[in-house]
């Protein structure tokens, strides 16, 4: 599958920029079942000041806003071609050791709520593919998903406690959740193509969880399934923190706002004739 993605985020500042940067993880991966045809970047009142991968091997670039603006517009676009491996990435690979994906972080750390949770559906003699199914299964019926009660920085446990969360808090429970069971666990950002529409609000995160003899396998909590041809993968880390799509700073700057917009379809291959 052929798919076309253009990712247009918009910062507005309430008063004109002293100094400010911009830490951007909107390049695709190439990894099994992906590989990134066209991808380009453009940026209205910034300037790239770096490129490089970091620790989990996304590409990362380092944007510096142009002093004295009121806004930002940072594009991303181009196609990227995909393949069904049922959602399995393969081998371990990068920087960082398995043993690194099993320690928990502020944001996945198991509390109470989130122990009580397991005890509701832990079977003995489940193997881990069929532990992990569960688990995601599990967690989508626990925490219904809803916008509103959570942000970027909300807990998995406080999630299970609220009851309520979206495709970010799944994926943190999700992770604390297979860490606490010695099962190596990592953050997902990326696109989805949605069969209902082409116009989104935002990215989506999902969860990956390496398994001996098949290695990192994707689940998507939210969803109920496995990522397939619709999915596009452009970060990883142990939890949103490593990758998110954009973070930054600024400085002479009291309030700005955000506004995302993504559209994500199908791109159809022309047949040559004979």
């Amino acid at each position: 599958m052929r798919l076309s993605i253009r990712h247009t985020t918009r910062y507005r500042f309430d008063s004109p920029v002293v100094h400010a940067l911009q830490r951007l993880r909107l390049t695709p991966k190439h990894t099994q079942g992906q590989n990134i045809l066209s991808w380009d970047m453009e940026y209205d009142n910034a300037l790239l000041e770096l490129e490089y991968e970091d620790q989990h091997c996304n590409t990362v670039e380092l944007v510096s806003v142009e002093p004295g603006v009121s806004e930002v517009v940072i594009t991303c676009k181009g196609v990227v071609e995909t393949l069904d491996y049922a959602g399995v990435i393969g081998r371990h690979s990068g920087d960082l050791p398995l043993w690194s994906f099993l320690r928990q972080t502020a944001l996945t750390k198991p509390g109470p709520k989130m122990r009580a949770m397991w005890r509701d559906f832990e079977v003995p003699q489940m193997d881990k593919l069929e532990f992990l199914h569960a688990l995601s299964a599990h967690i989508r019926d626990t925490v219904v998903y809803e916008t509103g009660y959570t942000s970027v920085d909300t807990p998995a446990e406080t999630a299970v406690e609220t009851g309520y969360g979206v495709c970010q808090d799944h994926a943190h429970i999700f992770i604390g959740s297979a860490r606490a069971h010695d099962i190596p666990a990592r953050y997902v950002s990326g696109y989805l193509m949605m069969n209902d529409r082409i116009e989104q609000e935002a990215t989506h995160a999902w969860v990956e969880a390496h398994i001996e003899n098949l290695g990192w396998v994707g689940f998507d909590v939210s969803n109920g399934i496995s990522p397939d041809p619709r999915y596009v993968r452009i970060a990883t880390g142990c939890d949103y923190r490593d990758a998110a799509p954009v973070t930054g700073i600024s400085f002479g700057v009291k309030e700005q706002s955000l506004t995302v917009d993504v559209a994500v379809e199908q791109q159809q291959v022309e047949q040559k004739q004979q």
